[in-house]
């Protein structure tokens, strides 16, 4: 197939970019490298089936030639990012959104959107299943990234709806691993990052709150079943087991056998207080649930962290 993912150089669209050419299939990659790195697709120089475009897509999209797959997965996805970045993070799902749903209709192209267990806001309702609305502040800093994750949704229904477009959505919840930005932001890269220079761990409010974290290699698995079905739905891809941050701390303390202290500050507005997926539709459609362990998928998320840190320690010392 010839597919094009938008935020391939990103940290979960680079892992499918890997993904869909070791399949065989014939990528293009469409990033503006606001948050996604070459460094994320640069072993795939020389293959005659990958194609790097920079374009922001909440511009014009011109992709010559035949489509199989529109694959939407643009976006700042971290706090840190879309507070920085909140005009861009509203216009990429919503004119982007609107631009790619454009040409996979225009290509006869099936489509797909990555969307996010963000769109649930806070919620009052434990596990989240997908027919659970959300509890979403829209004013608040987080409804840059919120809102807009559910009005991609709400588009991409409606090309599926007046204009019969093949369209799957997955709500993504947590995720880590290798690529991850050591300044990204989120809970599993600060505390990696942190803990591996001995520094202060940052728990937020009193830890309490729980997230579930899922290993990207799971989560590709995840996109590529739903690739195979035609369900257009909104499917939760998550892992249903959740934990307190405040364990994912300590957890990773011990990983990593850092001598950091854990120092407690606010928590930012809106930040949900639990984020628990149910998947019982994933199950059912897909046949899938998360497979890699935490504790293995951490130990080898901070391996990677290890090396970049070694990296840059190395052309820092070079500069010097």
């Amino acid at each position: 197939m010839r597919i094009l993912v938008t935020g391939g150089a990103g940290f979960i669209g680079s892992h499918l970019v890997d993904r869909l050419l070791e399949e065989g299939h014939h990528v293009i990659c469409m990033d503006n490298l606001v948050t996604g790195k070459i460094e994320n697709f640069a072993h795939h120089a020389g293959c005659d089936r990958f194609e790097f475009i920079r374009h922001n897509v909440s511009n014009f999209i011109f992709v010559a030639g035949e489509l199989d797959w529109v694959m939407h997965f643009a976006s700042p996805a971290s706090p840190p990012d879309y507070l920085d970045l909140p005009i861009q993070t509203l216009k990429v799902n919503s004119l982007g959104t609107h631009n790619t749903l454009g040409l996979a209709l225009s290509k006869g192209a099936k489509y797909f959107l990555a969307s996010t267990s963000e769109v649930y806001g806070d919620p009052e309702v434990h596990p989240q299943t997908e027919d659970y609305w959300g509890n979403v502040n829209p004013i608040g800093p987080r409804g840059v990234y919120d809102e807009s994750k559910r009005f991609a949704e709400a588009i991409t229904m409606a090309y599926h709806q007046k204009h019969n477009l093949s369209t799957r959505i997955v709500r993504i919840f947590n995720c880590y691993g290798p690529r991850l930005r050591m300044d990204d932001g989120r809970v599993v890269s600060n505390f990696i990052s942190q803990a591996i220079e001995d520094k202060p761990l940052t728990v937020y409010g009193d830890g309490s709150q729980t997230r579930s974290f899922q290993y990207v290699s799971d989560l590709v698995e995840g996109i590529r079943r739903m690739m195979e079905t035609d369900f257009h739905l909104p499917i939760n891809i998550g892992n249903p087991y959740e934990k307190t941050v405040m364990e994912i701390a300590h957890l990773i303390k011990e990983l990593t056998g850092s001598k950091s202290e854990i120092v407690m500050k606010p928590l930012p507005t809106d930040d949900p207080k639990r984020r628990l997926p149910n998947i019982g539709r994933a199950k059912e459609l897909l046949d899938w649930t998360p497979q890699v362990e935490l504790n293995d998928g951490l130990t080898r998320t901070i391996e990677w962290f290890e090396s970049q840190l070694k990296e840059k320690q190395a052309a820092g010392k070079s500069k010097g």
